[in-house]
């Protein structure tokens, strides 16, 4: 997997700053002073750049950069304002202008006394992610191979049916690394030993925010339920449990709904649980991620153009598997479990058709008004199969389920549905502090009547109207009375069109940072 850029926090000595080779990044309060350890021309131009009109009109966590500072041995030079009483989201921006530039050079970055500087810390390594595996040959002019082009000045699914959602004959091997040296970044602090220990869980949130990107971003061919299977259980080596169901068992357990929409796939529908037990005994808190590892549509296809985005309709999956390799990681004190369902969601002679009525473990029946409409069979199985065997003190669902919600909501904000106000407004609450938009909006029984069914006990799509709050509605037959319970649309947020403030273009790993906020919160130490 792509591991976070390597940081090493030491003793400030602004002596080294000249003869430093490689990029050196100089965190500066607005009207405050620069370092003295700068060679006099350096400093000269330094000075002019923060005096400038540019300079003056940088926001908290912006930055200029100088190429090639005179009198030193850097390549460049980057000014980052950030004030003493900067917010975390400052911060972190703040990191991702240095992070946008990490090359495969050594960044030497001087924090001082800034009291957010692991904050800024995580916002190098966040930003600084570059999924660039299967890319053989170097970009033009210089260029990092698929780097966004940064300016000087950094300011910074109706149903399934509706998103646009080729598998390729036979996977890639993947190439070697290049033998070049690889980006790592020194911290210059008054107090490293501090810095350090108060960045150690951001490291473990940023290595689960890349075990999530990573996942989104691989190909169909490549991430095949199988190969999903396999990572997730490779993680028994940072301490989860992990259970992989096969077909035969989903079967015996009832699963039909799940099992119908891989029917028509080579790649075997699996259900994968990871364990993590840190807290005592009370109930855990259980996470449900679809897996969808490729979206056709089914039966009901979808159109061609934009269908390659459909690898990432196993972005739910993605993050409740980055949400437990993070806890892991920073041995949680609480016990949770994630539960992903894995399937493929393919045309076939095989394949479940538009008229299908299921059974599904619960016992309710469904009928198929769209293939396309499909995570939401897979959801249906496996909350269920959550609350049966685990009694889970909350259950959250994660799911790239709906276009509907981009229309309502962009790709600034995932949606949110619950039935309890107080899991509702600690999500929200969680992804404020993260960062990580959201909003929530609601359910209701007008929404509940538009996906009743002639010929079952309902239908798996109520149209274009509402689509997203449909959906909602037929994931919360599947919850046991009592059981608070939240969904998460995000398939406005796994994969937007651009970079964000703190990831290059592609796959963002919306999530893993709002529930491992949530659970260090809410139920941690409980």
């Amino acid at each position: 997997m792509t591991h976070p850029v390597e940081i090493t926090f030491t003793e400030t000595a602004t002596d080294r700053l000249a003869g430093h080779q490689g990029r050196v990044a100089i965190i500066v309060a607005p009207g405050g002073d620069l370092p003295s350890g700068l060679p006099d021309a350096a400093l000269a131009a330094a000075r002019r750049a923060m005096d400038s009109k540019a300079g003056k009109a940088l926001k908290p966590g912006a930055a200029l950069e100088l190429a090639f500072p005179a009198g030193m041995e850097a390549e460049a030079l980057t000014l980052v304002a950030l004030p003493p009483d900067a917010t975390v989201a400052q911060a972190r921006k703040a990191g991702a202008a240095i992070g946008a530039k990490l090359g495969k050079t050594h960044t030497l970055v001087l924090a001082g006394d800034h009291g957010l500087a692991n904050e800024v810390a995580l916002g190098i390594a966040l930003r600084g992610y570059d999924f660039s595996v299967y890319q053989t040959k170097p970009a033009e002019n210089g260029d990092e191979a698929g780097a966004d082009p940064i300016p000087q000045s950094i300011t910074h699914g109706a149903d399934d049916a509706v998103l646009a959602d080729a598998q390729a004959d036979s996977a890639p091997e993947t190439p070697s690394e290049p033998v070049s040296e690889k980006a790592r970044v020194t911290f210059m602090s008054d107090d490293p030993e501090a810095l350090a220990k108060a960045a150690q869980d951001a490291a473990a949130v940023a290595e689960g925010v890349f075990f999530t990107r990573d996942l989104v971003n691989e190909p169909a061919n490549v991430l095949t339920t199988t190969d999903f299977a396999d990572r997730l259980k490779a993680m028994e080596e940072i301490g989860l449990t992990v259970e992989v169901l096969e077909e035969d068992q989903l079967a015996d357990l009832g699963m039909r709904a799940l099992l119908g929409v891989g029917q028509g796939s080579e790649s075997p529908s699996k259900v994968v649980v990871m364990h993590w037990n840190g807290g005592g005994e009370e109930a855990p808190l259980a996470l449900v991620g679809k897996g969808v590892v490729f979206d056709t549509g089914g039966i009901s296809i979808k159109p061609a153009a934009g269908m390659e985005e459909m690898t990432m309709d196993m972005g739910g999956a993605g993050v409740v598997a980055g949400v437990m390799r993070t806890l892991a990681l920073r041995r949680a004190k609480a016990n949770v479990v994630g539960l992903v369902g894995l399937v493929e969601n393919m045309p076939d002679g095989k394949a479940q058709r538009p008229g299908d009525i299921v059974r599904s473990m619960k016992g309710d029946t469904i009928e198929v008004i769209n293939t396309d409409a499909e995570g939401r069979l897979v959801l249906a199985d496996v909350l269920w199969y959550a609350q049966t065997r685990f009694n889970p003190s909350a259950v959250i669902d994660l799911a790239t389920l709906t276009g509907a919600v981009i229309i309502a909501l962009g790709h600034d904000n995932a949606g949110v549905f619950s039935n309890d106000d107080a899991l509702a407004d600690s999500i929200l609450a969680a992804a404020k502090a993260e960062g990580e938009g959201a909003w929530r909006l609601p359910l209701g029984q007008p929404y509940d009547a538009l996906i009743k069914s002639r010929l079952a006990d309902m239908k798996n799509t109520g149209g274009r109207a509402a689509g997203s709050i449909t959906a909602a509605q037929f994931l919360q037959r599947f919850i046991r009375k009592g059981t608070p319970w939240a969904h998460i649309d995000i398939a406005g947020v796994a994969l937007p069109p651009g970079a964000t403030d703190l990831a290059p273009k592609g796959a963002t790993g919306w999530g893993v940072m709002t529930l491992d906020r949530l659970i260090r919160d809410g139920y941690e130490g409980k």
